[in-house]
C-alpha cells in the first residue's frame, strides 16, 4: 500500500453554521461569547459571532487524512489569519512538501474560505496501511 510522498495533495471542505458553531462549543467546552453570543459578538470587532479557530482548521486534520497510507499527526503550527463566519465554507489543503525520513512527512497546509483563514505545517507519519 502506498505512503504520502513530495507532492501529493489532499482537500476537505466544510460549511461553517451555527449549529457547527454551537456543536463544537458543546463538545470542546470552550463556550467563548464571540462564538456563541450574537449581541455580544456584534459589539466585537468581527462584528457578529465567529467560528472557533480549532473548527476552523479541523479541515486540515481531513484532508491529511486522506492522504496515501495511515496519516498520524506528530505535530501542527497554525496561525490563524482570518475570522469565518457562519455560513461560510472553510477548504483546507495539505501537501507533502518534504521527506523527513522514518515514515516522517512534512505538510504545508492551508484553510480558506475566500481569503486564506489558517496557515501552518505539520509532521506526520505516513505508514502503509494495514488490511
Amino acid at each position: 500500500m502506498p505512503v504520502a510522498s513530495v507532492g501529493d495533495t489532499a482537500e476537505a471542505s466544510i460549511t461553517v453554521t451555527e449549529q457547527t458553531i454551537e456543536a463544537f462549543a458543546d463538545l470542546t467546552g470552550d463556550h467563548n461569547p464571540i462564538h456563541e453570543d450574537p449581541e455580544y459578538a456584534s459589539e466585537t470587532m468581527f462584528g457578529g459571532r465567529i467560528a472557533h479557530g480549532m473548527l476552523s482548521a479541523a479541515p486540515i486534520s481531513a484532508a491529511a487524512a486522506d492522504l496515501p497510507g495511515d496519516i498520524i499527526y506528530l505535530s501542527q503550527d497554525l496561525t490563524f489569519e482570518n475570522p469565518v463566519y457562519p455560513g461560510d465554507t472553510v477548504t483546507a489543503t495539505v501537501e507533502v512538501v518534504e521527506d523527513l525520513g522514518g515514515d516522517r512527512v512534512r505538510l504545508d497546509t492551508t484553510a480558506e474560505t475566500d481569503e486564506t483563514v489558517v496557515s501552518g505545517e505539520a509532521v506526520v507519519l505516513s505508514v502503509p496501511h494495514e488490511t
